[in-house]
């Protein structure tokens, strides 16, 4: 999922795009790349040989209806891989092109999945006090939950203990998980109950203040109960916590999730949603009063501590599982020495495939999310390997499955990457980036945590392009896209995403045109492929991502994560063993 969604669902308004005139393909090919300090002259002409109008024959292809909408295990998710492969091997002759860099010789990483879709009218929860009438949940209004481990049914009977936010985060002296005499509880096939997102913090030494860090997510929730042996998780919903509806929640859990075969964390029986008032008929229950005072409690240092309930949740869960494989495509060009500083271009290929029960166009073609990202990577694979210099070192590029399912491609990529992350310089990611202009503006939301930034900043200002700081720090836009699975790795990493200040027009125009695709085309059939649509933008952010990734690639020692920073210690741990793991 993009970035920009959030913020622009919230927004909400209805504005049509302006037609762009069709362009040829000199005036959109051909970029003024600028003298930046460490770029070979070679390098600036290979940048500046990007062409906007082969990414558009990448994105119309890839959006046509013959891939079907791409879904990640269909027959239009393989075409659309076997597409990108092509497209590698025609982008120079082996060994001076993009070699194979996945499994066994090949440009495909082969990722094993399976999908959970929960059986609603046989799925039964209820929660039991030690006193008292049980209280059964109506399945969908009030719980909504997803089997992790890809069995088809689970009996659960155990004690709930609540956790507050469930969050355990030493650096800012915050353990959830321990009780009133310190030390942990143990939730060992347990049900922890936890609260939406993290401690209210305007104390940037404190859960980084308004943004939100990794811990608020439920992600993160679900991941930190099941390494301690939880055999379910109960998140308390409260809109202004989640800033997204019950609604959203619910119709989420109303499709198929997948998980990655053999993924550790993913051990829940019950990964669960509770709503607001189901939340509080259970704290009621519990003896424990008011639940929106609870949760302001929890969220005060020193004034919570975990304690379990005197209830127990009993469920049945049933579930139909699919299990299939879809692929990463992988490539490498060459550099001039291997080892250290090695850069990855990443960018989801897969998009929402085909709604059956949809009347009329019923295919998610994903023109823009992300045929945009893909096209450019290749179009950048096609660069580096056609450079009359070799970059300083390896260059990756990489087409990721499964990002609508959780970035799952990337997570595998992120697991078993085609480099140690040691030897990993930089990640950038490309993702939905709408073809409407030329851009004068760029969000690099995370960018500023590695000690690369400074050259990100120059290069920015050479190419016109203004940094935007994030507008909804509180959204975690950080944790939502395909670099986030390097980064947990530790290789520095971020997004390279449009601002909305183009060419010829004012913020306004730029604002109204993202709305404008949020609210009729983002996650619709009608994300489909333009002709008047503008690739010189698309072009321009290429160039810009090329050169970035170069002088990172030239760095003399590791690209690194600021001191402090959540994922140092994930670098710092992958330089001490040489590997990812």
């Amino acid at each position: 999922m993009h970035s920009r969604v959030i913020l622009a669902f919230l927004a909400g308004t209805c504005l049509s795009a302006a037609a762009t005139p069709m362009i040829s393909a000199q005036e959109a090919g051909a970029g003024a790349v600028p003298a930046i300090a460490g770029l070979p002259a070679g390098a600036g002409a290979a940048a500046a040989g990007i062409d906007g109008e082969k990414i558009r024959a990448h994105v119309r292809f890839l959006s046509l209806d013959l891939l079907e909408g791409r879904g990640p295990g269909t027959r239009g998710g393989e075409l659309a891989a076997e597409y990108i492969a092509t497209q590698f091997v025609l982008a120079g002759v082996v060994p001076a092109g993009v070699v194979p860099a996945g499994d066994d010789g090949t440009y495909f990483q082969r990722v094993p999945l399976y999908a959970v879709h929960t059986v609603e009218d046989k799925t039964k929860f209820s929660f039991v006090p030690a006193d008292g009438a049980t209280l059964d949940l109506r399945y969908g209004d009030e719980i909504v939950a997803k089997d992790q481990t890809g069995q088809a049914t689970a009996e659960i009977d155990a004690p709930i203990v609540f956790m507050g936010y469930g969050i355990d985060a030493p650096e800012y002296n915050w353990n959830d998980y321990a009780g009133a005499d310190g030390k942990d509880i143990d939730v060992k096939g347990k049900v922890v109950l936890v609260i939406v997102n993290e401690p209210p913090s305007q104390d940037e030494k404190f859960f980084k203040g308004a943004a939100l860090t990794y811990y608020g997510r439920w992600t993160y929730k679900y991941e930190e109960a099941a390494r301690r042996g939880a055999v379910g998780v109960l998140i308390i919903h409260r809109t202004d916590l989640a800033s997204y509806g019950w609604d959203v929640v619910r119709n989420s859990q109303a499709v198929e999730k997948s998980y990655l075969d053999g993924d550790p964390s993913a051990t829940l029986r019950a990964a669960a949603w509770i709503q607001h008032d189901v939340a509080q008929k259970l704290f009621t229950m519990a003896g424990l009063g008011d639940l929106d005072k609870g949760i302001d409690r929890s969220g005060v240092p020193g004034a919570f501590h975990a304690v379990e309930l005197p209830v127990r949740l009993k469920a049945h869960v049933e579930s139909r599982v699919r299990r299939y494989v879809s692929a990463n495509v992988v490539g490498r060009v060459a550099g001039a020495a291997r080892g250290g500083n090695a850069v990855l271009y990443t960018a989801h290929y897969d998009h929402l495939g085909i709604d059956p029960d949809m009347k009329g166009d019923n295919i998610f073609n994903g023109a823009a999310d992300n045929g945009t990202g893909c096209g450019i990577v290749m179009e950048l694979a096609r660069a580096f390997a056609q450079s009359p210099v070799k970059p300083p070192h390896d260059v990756y590029f990489a087409s990721v499955t499964a990002e609508e399912q959780g970035l799952l491609g990337s997570q595998y990529l992120g697991m078993h990457p085609p480099a140690p992350a040691s030897q990993m310089g930089l990640d950038l990611n490309f993702d939905m980036l709408l073809p409407i202009g030329i851009p004068r503006s760029v969000d690099l939301n995370g960018g500023e945590r590695i000690d690369f930034w400074p050259t990100v900043e120059t290069v920015a200002k050479a190419f016109d392009l203004a940094l935007l700081p994030d507008s909804t720090p509180s959204a975690g836009h950080y944790y939502r896209s395909d670099h986030f699975s390097l980064a947990r790795v530790g290789i520095p990493a971020f997004s390279v995403d449009e601002g909305e200040l183009f060419a010829g027009h004012d913020l306004a125009w730029g604002h109204a045109q993202f709305e404008d695709y949020v609210a009729h085309h983002y996650h619709q059939p009608s994300d489909e492929y333009r002709p008047d649509w503008d690739f010189r933008g698309n072009a321009k952010l290429a160039r810009f991502g090329f050169v970035l990734g170069w002088l990172a690639s030239e760095q003399k020692k590791p690209i690194e994560w600021l001191p402090g920073d959540e994922f140092e210690a994930a670098r710092k741990a992958s330089e001490k063993t040489g590997s990812s793991q």
